[in-house]
């Protein structure tokens, strides 16, 4: 009997944490839904125009997460993660000028299955392929700013 309530539990637990994931996904991507289209801007931070970072920062602050102005300044905030570890939410970085993936000159927000949005200095906010051949090929790294509790707070409320 102690093992199939152990079981039980344990399966409500795992429910539970997939809804809150849906529900901070779906949050995450009703956000950044509403200002897909929005055009480019150099130095832009609302949805008149963004610039890579001043997207991210929108976004981030609408979910009640402050982020530095700058990509290479949001690199290092929160904690590193894996490519393969990707969650949406975590931020991805690329060397868009050097090509020798050690600067960080772009920004975008992870969205799952493979996908990231962002503010294209060409295309405004739009959504692309992390494995498409451009951005491949200038991945530098990815940073989770949402800690649990944060993550919690978007999935409850």
């Amino acid at each position: 009997m102690k093992k199939v309530t152990a079981l039980l539990l344990g399966l409500v637990l795992v429910l539970a944490f997939q809804a809150g994931s849906a529900f901070a996904d779906s949050k995450l991507n009703g956000v950044i839904n509403d200002v897909i289209g929005s055009p480019y801007k150099s130095g832009g931070t609302t949805a008149k125009g963004f610039d890579c970072s001043g997207f991210t920062g929108f976004v981030f602050e609408k979910l009640g997460i402050e982020l530095p102005r700058t990509s290479s300044s949001q690199a290092k905030a929160g904690t590193k993660v894996a490519k393969a570890d990707l969650i949406p939410g975590d931020l991805v970085f690329f060397d868009t000028v050097g090509g020798n993936n050690s600067t960080v000159s772009h920004v975008g927000i992870y969205i799952g299955d493979g996908k990231f949005a962002h503010s294209s200095s060409s295309r405004g906010v739009v959504t692309d392929k992390l494995n498409s051949s451009y951005y491949e090929d200038r991945y530098v790294t990815a940073r989770r700013v949402m800690d649990d509790e944060s993550f919690q707070a978007l999935a409850n409320g």
